[in-house]
């Protein structure tokens, strides 16, 4: 006679049940709630540690095995889907970006996206609205290539404008590689994709997207700083971070906030200027370009000689037959505002600050086992990277204290 399972005693009595049930959901109501907080991720993150790369090194080398049984193999990628491999366009807020995007756009035979993470999802028309930023020249919509494509929907998560900024190769966010999937599957033409949130993603977007070609677009960190001010006497050289966050309108501190979990020396003191925070996400977000991108670019080269760079953009991106003569009638040079805003002093004096911290940062980080920063940024030559927004007087100096 085959045994029967009992029914545990918590649930045959019916009020200890309904009792247990409820504590049990009061208590994971509570967990959830406390995982959302600051404190709470701090200590997931201090508990994690090493866990954080809990997958085998040797992983990546499992789909190199084949499949045992025929009727089990991948078909091959066919010539089609190759030609229509996407372009990743990597930049941050205010870098130059839309120009980029909007010259992409003008370009037949290409489909190009404008910021697909953004918060206005433009894949829905209740939330897209019509504002057309008016410094955006040239743009009178940022929403056209996205009419039709409302399934985005079930995939869209409005976290990743401001969580889990960070994401190395071996991240697993399905609903996210859905998603732009199934923008690269619907684009009528070569689908060209312009973000302004993956500098820190690009190891993840590199792994997932193999075939994708990324372009990063920079700009010089004072100019692109002042852009980033929509008043520049609202933040002062005297200002601090608790006087800044309401005229913080490009995510600047949600940024730092998310990230100095990987980033300790993102954890500022509301006394710090936010142009050292600015400055130092500016300058990781520059190294992770150059590391982890096919070609980088300046906006300086960009609008000054706009013939030269784009022609050599498309040679990278594999484009051809685009008329440049029109595209560069889409090209406006910025004029130049920084020493406006404070002099040449006052911003190394910043500058030298924050290269301080990530030199030593990365010193630390040479210490670490091979395995937990197998995709950090590159390990040598903070100070000395050339940028055209660097700073240096090659002087030697000790380590300075955090972002204060």
């Amino acid at each position: 006679m085959a045994l029967e399972q009992q029914t545990p005693w918590h649930q045959r009595i019916a009020l200890v049940a309904r009792s247990r049930a409820w504590a049990r959901a009061k208590l994971f109501d509570t967990l959830r709630a406390v995982a959302q907080t600051d404190d709470g991720r701090r200590i997931l993150a201090e508990a994690l540690g090493d866990l954080a790369d809990w997958r085998p090194a040797s992983f990546e080398r499992f789909s190199s095995y084949g499949a045992p049984y025929p009727d089990l193999a991948t078909e091959p990628r066919d010539a089609a889907a190759k030609a229509k491999a996407p372009i990743f366009v990597t930049g941050r807020f205010r870098s130059g970006s839309t120009l980029l995007w909007n010259l992409f756009r003008a370009v037949d035979g290409c489909t190009a996206y404008y910021e697909p993470f953004n918060e206005r999802r433009w894949f829905d028309p209740q939330t897209r609205g019509t504002h057309v930023d008016p410094t955006h020249r040239h743009v009178s919509d940022y929403a056209r290539e996205y009419v039709g494509l409302e399934e985005l929907d079930q995939y869209y998560s409005e976290e990743w404008t401001r969580r889990g900024l960070y994401m190395d190769e071996r991240s697993w966010n399905p609903a996210m590689s859905a998603y732009v999937r199934l923008l690269i599957d619907r684009a009528p033409g070569r689908p060209i994709l312009q973000f302004n949130r993956i500098d820190f993603r690009l190891p993840w977007f590199r792994a997932n997207f193999p075939d994708a070609t990324i372009v990063h677009l920079y700009r010089h960190p004072r100019e692109q700083w002042c852009s980033s001010l929509t008043n520049l006497a609202a933040c002062s050289q005297t200002c601090d971070l608790t006087t800044f966050r309401p005229h913080d309108g490009f995510y600047l501190l949600s940024w730092a906030e998310d990230l100095k979990y990987r980033f300790p020396f993102l954890d500022c003191s509301a006394t710090t200027h936010p142009y050292r925070v600015f400055y130092a996400v500016w300058k990781l977000s520059y190294l992770y370009g150059i590391k982890h991108a096919t070609y980088s670019m300046s906006y300086e080269a960009l609008t000054q000689h706009p013939e030269v760079e784009l022609d050599r953009l498309f040679l990278a991106t594999g484009i051809v037959g685009a008329d440049i003569d029109r595209l560069m009638t889409l090209v406006e040079p910025s004029r130049p505002r920084w020493s406006a805003y404070a002099d040449a002093a006052w911003f190394k004096e910043h500058e030298e600050a924050v290269d301080r911290i990530l030199d030593d940062f990365v010193a630390a980080e040479r210490h670490r086992p091979a395995q937990a920063h197998s995709s950090d940024a590159p390990s040598g030559q903070w100070r000395r990277a050339e940028t055209a927004g660097h700073v240096d007087d090659g002087g030697s100096r000790p380590v300075g204290p955090l972002l204060m």
